[in-house]
């Protein structure tokens, strides 16, 4: 279980912790996570058509996001709402501005539970990601439900959760941490987010099948062969399940080969 879940353990503490440099690092790799996935989707790019834009257009668009996104907000509240933000700039001003400020206040701080501190980052990472995933979905009519309404309702619960677990983490005693396995966790997040990114342009047959073995990875004991027959079929099976027993849309095989 350790392998796949990690461990973490550790005293508690009664003082504040050091000045987390590496922490704070950490965070603000955080907060250009999901530009940095785009820019290596276009560069894999190069080789299979997995993007619509190339790495020098997407560092271009997003540099400009962050630098235009503020001003941007701006003219959209002068207008009256009646202007519309790209996603790019809605990217910058929801998940990685938030983020780069929780940086910065964590370089200064010195948190007394750095454990629950760090978690709750995390927390509300997760929830500025959502928020900014659901921004063009459509929200409440009057008391009708929009597709973006339940995952704003949670993405803002998240977040507060998330916001209240780091300030009782930076201001009241608790465990600091120690040596976490990152191995499982490492992999089986690296097989999430195979999956989503790769689900339309590879299709269900090679992305559930790739996913499945990068998880495979988390584990020491993983026997290849066993692991390579139980990916099969379970793909297999997720074939038959999603398209045709549940009639959801997913594509099968590759875009390119489609075309």
């Amino acid at each position: 279980m350790a392998e796949t879940t990690g461990q973490l353990s550790g005293g508690t503490a009664s003082l504040p912790g050091a000045r987390s440099v590496t922490g704070a690092a950490i965070i603000l790799v955080l907060a250009f996570t999901p530009q940095i996935i785009e820019l290596l989707i276009a560069l894999a790019g190069l080789v299979a058509p997995l993007s619509s834009r190339g790495p020098l257009q997407v560092v271009a668009a997003h540099a400009s996001a962050l630098a235009a996104a503020i001003p941007t907000l701006a003219q959209q509240y002068a207008a009256g709402g009646k202007t519309s933000l790209s996603p790019d700039v809605l990217m910058a001003l929801i998940y990685t501005y938030p983020l780069i400020a929780v940086g910065v206040f964590t370089f200064l701080v010195r948190p007394r539970a750095p454990q629950d501190y760090f978690g709750g980052v995390v927390l509300m990472a997760i929830a500025l990601f959502a928020l900014w995933a659901s921004s063009d979905l459509q929200g409440m009519r009057g008391f009708s439900f929009g597709a973006g309404t339940a995952p704003r309702i949670f993405g803002l619960l998240l977040l507060g959760l998330g916001a209240a677990v780091a300030v009782i983490g930076a201001v009241s005693p608790g465990a600091q941490l120690a040596t976490y396995h990152w191995r499982g966790p490492l992999f089986v997040s690296l097989a999430i987010l195979t999956f989503a990114v790769s689900i339309r342009p590879l299709g269900l047959l090679i992305t559930g099948l790739a996913s499945f073995l990068i998880a495979a990875i988390g584990s020491p004991e993983t026997r290849w062969r066993e692991a390579l027959i139980v990916g099969i079929c379970l793909t297999g099976g997720c074939a038959l399940l999603f398209p045709y027993v549940l009639g959801l849309p997913m594509p099968l095989w590759p875009r390119f080969i489609l075309q």
